[in-house]
């Protein structure tokens, strides 16, 4: 187990990885803020959905992701259809500019990170890539509580479930 003041660095180096996101963030189009960038890639990975199970894969509040919908409807990047199970709700659906916007969102942070690790072996950015999933993976759903967490304090949650950084 390691000892007291690795947990302490390794809280701190966690933290520090805003600036990461932030930087990672600024490869974003204009209109289309991190959060945007969250929709559409859930969208994408999961498929149509309701509001209600999107508000829940990104841990916000259904106003919140009320709005979200609304900003990436208004540039035709997702469509709302209704529910043929109940024809009062409404499906959300990645349109094709939709996957487009993704598809080039993806080429840039790939073409960023190729940038800002370019120094790094192959071997390098593989072992990140492992400790992350590791890492992700000891914490588990970050949206429900967990067997992790002893005090029944809940962790802030911050969505990596995209495949970019964006989320």
């Amino acid at each position: 187990m390691a000892a007291h003041s690795q947990y302490e660095e390794l809280a701190r180096q966690l933290s520090a990885i805003g600036a990461v996101k932030r930087e990672m963030g600024r490869i974003l189009p204009q209109d289309c803020p991190p959060a945007s960038a969250g929709v559409l890639t859930l969208l994408d990975r999961h498929g149509e959905m309701r509001m209600s199970q999107l508000a829940e894969l990104l841990a916000i509040d259904m106003s919140v992701t009320s709005r979200h919908v609304a900003h990436v409807c208004e540039r035709g990047w997702i469509e709302r259809k209704p529910d043929p199970a109940d024809k009062r709700s409404r499906l959300l659906r990645l349109t094709p500019s939709g996957q487009g916007l993704l598809e080039e969102l993806a080429e840039r942070y790939t073409a960023t990170l190729a940038r800002y690790l370019d120094d790094w072996t192959d071997s390098d950015v593989g072992h990140l890539i492992e400790l992350l999933a590791r890492l992700r993976t000891s914490f588990g759903d970050c949206r429900t509580r967990g067997a992790h967490h002893d005090s029944g304090a809940r962790a802030p949650h911050h969505d990596s479930t995209t495949r970019t950084p964006a989320g």
